[in-house]
Parts: structure tokens; sequence; C-alpha cells
């Protein structure tokens, strides 16, 4: 036993059976559609992922923050049990983050012998998820609470979130992208290049034209920030919303360029994330060099 519970939010696009196989607590966000509320399922009901993306064909769905209250029920029903390390969704996407912080400092005021650590993960989706996996693999080799710490802060800005998108209709119908420019942009077959900065928000800083393109940018882009480049051998996740084939077609170019790796990893990106990003975005998470600053 490693004396302490690690714990994470739904938003790591990982399997639930995988987080729960490995020991992880998970703290679930919820969407909103016409009025109801649904939780981010983590693929638990099997149906749950491909009914969004159907909803999304004709409607948005809403996502919040998670509250204080709900920080403060859920780390309260972990400290009963023991220390815990929390690492949460990063603050580039969302501000929960903060609430975390503020529950967490209320709590060690009640629970004075429990250890409560909450770390800003500046990660999203699998990436996030990644970051979370290599801080199970630590506590398993019984690195000591402070040490996972340790080494999560020092290396979240180090996993690396490379995106593209095959599909604007979403991006216009969400507001991101105006109607003529997501028009041109389909008529032209033009891919928008994305990735998370040092702060883990979005930045769109390149485009392509073709799904072809797209894939060779995400791999020489790879081989230029990832840990010993070509060599890389640590893990790499990928992931994708509704779009296996292309997420396949990546996985293929990755592997082919990178031949000490022996896994890229598939998974789904949650409802949470693909109520912002529509269908049709392939993401690759990989451990490389600091993320940099967005050049503006």
């Amino acid at each position: 036993m490693c004396g302490y519970q690690l714990s994470c939010e739904s938003t790591v696009d990982l399997p639930f059976s995988y987080v729960d196989g490995r020991g992880i607590s998970v703290l679930f966000y919820t969407y909103t559609v016409d009025g109801v509320e649904h939780p981010d399922d983590m693929l638990r009901d099997p149906e749950a992922l491909p009914n969004f993306y159907r909803i999304l064909e004709d409607k948005l769905p809403t996502t919040s923050q998670i509250n204080l209250y709900q920080y403060m029920e859920y780390f309260e029903g972990l400290l009963q049990k023991g220390d815990v390390l929390h690492i949460a969704f990063g603050s580039g996407m969302t501000a929960s983050v903060n609430n975390a912080f503020e529950a967490a400092e209320l709590l060690r005021e009640k629970y004075p012998d429990r250890k409560l650590t909450v770390i800003d993960s500046y990660c999203s989706s699998s990436g996030y998820g990644l970051l979370v996996d290599y801080a199970a693999d630590l506590r398993d080799q019984g690195k000591s609470m402070e040490e996972v710490t340790e080494w999560v802060t020092a290396h979240a800005k180090r996993v690396h979130h490379q995106f593209y998108s095959t599909r604007l209709d979403f991006y216009r119908r969400s507001g991101r992208m105006s109607g003529a420019a997501a028009m041109i942009a389909t008529v032209l077959n033009i891919c928008p290049i994305m990735r998370l900065d040092d702060r883990g928000a979005i930045i769109a800083y390149s485009k392509v034209r073709g799904k072809k393109a797209a894939v060779a940018e995400t791999v020489r882009t790879m081989e230029q920030h990832a840990e010993n480049g070509k060599d890389y051998d640590g893990k790499c996740f990928l992931c994708h919303a509704n779009c296996l084939e292309d997420a396949e077609i990546t996985r293929r170019a990755v592997l082919a360029n990178f031949p000490k790796l022996k896994e890229v990893r598939i998974c789904d990106i949650g409802t949470i994330i693909a109520s912002h990003c529509g269908p049709g975005t392939v993401a690759v998470f990989f451990l490389g060099d600091e993320r940099l600053p967005d050049k503006k």
C-alpha cells in the first residue's frame, strides 16, 4: 500500500475501466442538453458516447465548472480514507482548479492530520490522462506522495498536445469560426493545426491542406519536440472525436516514424472536450521539451 490516494477528473479521456483498474479515483464533470444534465461517462455505458455524437449533429451541449461544494464533498470522502494527491484538469481549459484549491485549503483545517495536495495539470484530454498515468506508475513503484507531486509539477508542461481537425462545421456552429471562413476552409480542404501552450490554452498556429498533410505535420512536430526526437520511447496516447479511421492513420504514421515506441494507445475524446471541439479532431500526446508560450 502506498499510503495515499491518487485522484483526477473525468476529462482525462481514458476509459473508466482503465483508470479504476489503476486504483485512481475520479470526479466527474457533466454536460447539459435542453436543460438535462448528463455525466461525462468515460465509456461506462457503451451507448453514451455514440448517443452524444448524435446529439451534436443538431444541438450544442453546454458544460460548466466543478463548483466548490462538489470538490468539498468529493475530497472529504477521500480524506476519510487517507491522504490525497489530486491532479486537476488544466487551468488553461477551465477555472475549476481554483475551486479545487479553495476546497483543499478549507478541508486541511478540518482534517489537520491528513495531507491533501492539488496540482494544476496544465493539460487536457488524454494528455491529462498521460500525466496521470505516469503518476500512477510512480506511485506503483513506491514513490512517496511528495516525490510524485514533484515529478508531476516538473513534467506537466512537458506533456505535448498536438492536434488537428478535419471538420470545421462544428467550429462554425459553435461560433468559434465565421460561416464564411468555415465554408472557404472546407472548400479548400484546410485542416487547422493546433497545440497547447505553456499555460494549457489552445493555440491554432498553422493550417495545411488535406488530412495527409495534417498527419505529416503532426509527426514532424512530434519529432521536433519529443524526448530524444525519433528515438522517443516514452508513453504516447492518441485520442479522436468520432473519427477512428483518422486516428488509426495517425497512429500508423507515428509508429512508422518512432521505431522505439512499443505502443500508441488510442482513446476516445470524451463528452466534455468534444462539446467544445466537435467531431473530427485527432490529438497526439507525448513527453518532450517545455511547451512554448503563444507567440502573440
